[in-house]
């Protein structure tokens, strides 16, 4: 009986294994990095990793853009974050490369150091750290990785990087490939030495090279991305492969077609090694990514849009159409602009990858239960969308407000303290007008005359090279709720623009994170029009409790090496309401202090007051009047 028993207890175990969920962990640079539908047409590989698994496995794409071997190892944000998810049995892909090229091949720490020495210290800060060497500082960072995958009962897989665009004729050139053999800098002893050369045996500076070295070994899987992605560039050519699989801004970050197709391409490599082979779906059907789609929570009255990839590949018939249906509550549209109940897209050769959008209006509270259905002759495939929407009500209005037009003081409004604004990396140049031609958007009122926070990059030289955002380098505000309260906020809000010039980027996230692992991202914009405020507003059903910090930063970055070049904050509003932390309700909060306080100060109340809700309540009626009116008078004159 005990034997029975036993072997009962270990089938059961074994049956237990096999249907527990893998999760593939994703870590990487921006070129792997999940982005949002709302601020860029940009999209990574790792983003569109998960349509081409069962439904066993789930993908936890953590790549960060910006990160390079370095980085995300160091920075306690990522990796440290990352590890804390991976359980044994999982895997993780591990690609870096693109942002370990910085300093032209020599290593970030050891050149900054350097310049230190010889007391050139506008130089030194001028040094971007995430650099590595391909044989060297590189190769120890993946080795990092691997080692303590592996003590964590993982498997680790190194990926090669994808390829850049680089053509020269019909071929990627060697750096994009991620070898920078014709062209690397040297740290000697007698100081740094540019324009180095080496034969295209000499693999020396070829991260892809140094990393199948680390896989062999390690004892670890190498998925060759790099050449697979450079046969894929090449087999479109220079001008069909910018047309379809980039993101128009580059030759580093793809479109959703492209992150498709490269996803596709690791999926079938990974088949190929024999790892996770039975879960690998690479059928030639239609397939809909996402599967299912949760809108999340939002509130009544708001309209919320998600984005579907569609794919097929050696369909039968070679061409035909695809009909997408949504249900009474939705709408669909095969631009993102027109909607409809229902629409149809082509396809032909076979092969069909594509986007489409579907169109959600919170209109009543409660849950939301729709559905999608994508019909292709006799294939059907039923996509169900769930949301919930809330209504916000009760509580006290909270907000803190920074004006930014002489002075970073913030006047704050209801029982809500703020940490006020703090730079890292970047500095306050002056408050003035961008430039006496400066836009806003028409609703608001403002004129050129209007001041904002001009802010400059500390040493006020804005390096080459960069792509991406720079994660050490932000400006923040941050709020936390007054002492027994929690902060319902529903918006956050900013003008941003680039002055000096165009070419100045951004993006904006928050996150409740105390060490930003996992921030939202809204709003994303590469080589801003100068001189052109661009109205950002987001509407988050957040809530904020006793203990916690909201914050928002912004990271710029500009698209070559520059001076001069600024970025202008104004009007930056985070709102919501306040509500008691234990009974959830406002009845005790009649009384709570609101202040008026700098960044110089600490986050204590000033002083004892009522709210002017009234006033407050007046005034965002009033904005939201006024853009009521400049829409009106829009669409008036389009008729």
């Amino acid at each position: 009986m005990n034997l029975f028993k036993s072997t009962l207890l270990a089938a059961g175990m074994l049956v237990s294994t096999s249907m527990m969920a893998i999760k593939v962990h994703t870590i990487g640079d921006s070129t792997m990095a999940t982005y949002s539908e709302s601020t860029t047409v940009t999209r990574g590989w790792g983003q569109m990793f998960q349509q081409f698994f069962t439904d066993a496995v789930t993908v936890n794409n953590r790549a960060k853009s910006g990160a390079s071997s370095k980085s995300f190892y160091e920075e306690a944000a990522y990796w440290e974050s990352v590890k804390k998810q991976i359980q044994p049995g999982d895997y993780v892909l591990i690609q870096f490369a693109h942002n370990d090229e910085k300093n032209d091949g020599m290593d970030g720490d050891e050149v900054k150091a350097y310049y230190e020495s010889i007391g050139d210290q506008a130089k030194a800060d001028a040094t971007d750290y995430r650099g590595t060497t391909a044989s060297g500082t590189y190769k120890e960072y993946l080795r990092k990785y691997v080692e303590e995958t592996r003590a964590l009962g993982a498997t680790p897989v190194l990926v090669g990087a994808i390829c850049r665009k680089f053509f020269t004729g019909s071929t990627i050139r060697r750096n994009g490939r991620h070898d920078l053999g014709d062209d690397f800098s040297l740290l000697t002893a007698s100081g740094i030495k540019e324009g180095n050369k080496v034969g295209e045996d000499d693999h020396t500076y070829d991260y892809p090279y140094q990393m199948r070295l680390v896989a062999d070994e390690m004892g670890v899987s190498y998925i060759d991305l790099t050449t697979a992605t450079k046969e894929l560039y090449e087999s479109y050519g220079d001008a069909k492969a910018n047309e379809l699989l980039f993101d128009g801004d580059g030759s580093t970050h793809t479109s959703a077609m492209g992150a498709t197709l490269i996803a596709r391409l690791c999926a079938q490599l990974l088949q190929k090694q024999g790892i996770l082979t039975e879960y690998i779906n690479l059928t030639s059907d239609l397939s809909v990514n996402p599967s299912k789609a949760d809108l999340g929570e939002a509130y009544k009255g708001q309209t919320v849009v998600k984005e579907f990839q569609i794919s097929g590949f050696d369909l039968q018939p070679a061409e035909g159409n695809v009909t997408i249906t949504a249900s009474k509550g939705l709408q669909v549209s095969a631009d993102g602009e027109s909607y409809s109940g229902s629409i149809s897209m082509s396809y032909k050769e076979g092969n069909m990858i594509g986007t489409f959008y579907a169109r959600c209006e919170f209109a009543e509270e409660g849950p939301i239960n729709e559905e999608i259905t994508v019909t292709s002759g006799d294939k059907t495939i039923t996509i169900p969308v769930t949301g919930t929407s809330i209504v916000l009500e009760g509580g006290v209005p909270v907000q803190a407000y920074w004006r930014l037009e002489k002075d970073d003081e913030c006047e704050v409004t209801g029982p809500m303290n703020t940490l006020g604004q703090s730079y890292s990396g970047m500095t306050l140049q002056k408050y003035s007008a961008p430039n006496t031609n400066t836009t806003w958007p028409e609703w608001t009122g403002f004129d050129a005359s209007r001041k904002t926070q001009r802010n400059v990059i500390e040493g006020e030289s804005w390096p080459a090279g960069e792509i991406d955002e720079v994660s050490t380098r932000y400006i923040e505000f941050a709020v936390q709720p007054a002492k027994g309260t929690t902060l319902k906020v529903d918006s956050m809000s900013m003008f941003v623009c680039g002055c000096g010039g165009n070419g100045m980027c951004c993006k904006i996230y928050y996150s409740k994170e105390e060490n930003f692992a996992n921030p939202v991202n809204i709003f994303e914009m590469k080589s801003m029009p100068a001189n052109n405020m661009q109205y950002v507003c987001s509407m988050p059903v957040l809530s904020v409790n006793e203990g916690e910090t909201l914050r928002i930063r912004v990271y710029p970055w500009y698209n070559n090496a520059a001076t001069g070049k600024t970025i202008c904050l104004s009007d930056v509003t985070i709102h919501g309401i306040a509500v008691d932390s234990t009974t959830g309700i406002s009845s005790e909060l009649t009384q709570l202090p609101c202040a008026r306080f700098t960044t110089a100060q600490t986050a204590q109340c000033a002083r004892t007051c009522v709210p002017d809700l009234t006033s407050l309540r007046r005034n965002m009626l009033t904005e939201r009047l006024k853009q009521l009116k400049f829409y009106i008078k829009t669409i008036s004159k389009q008729l």
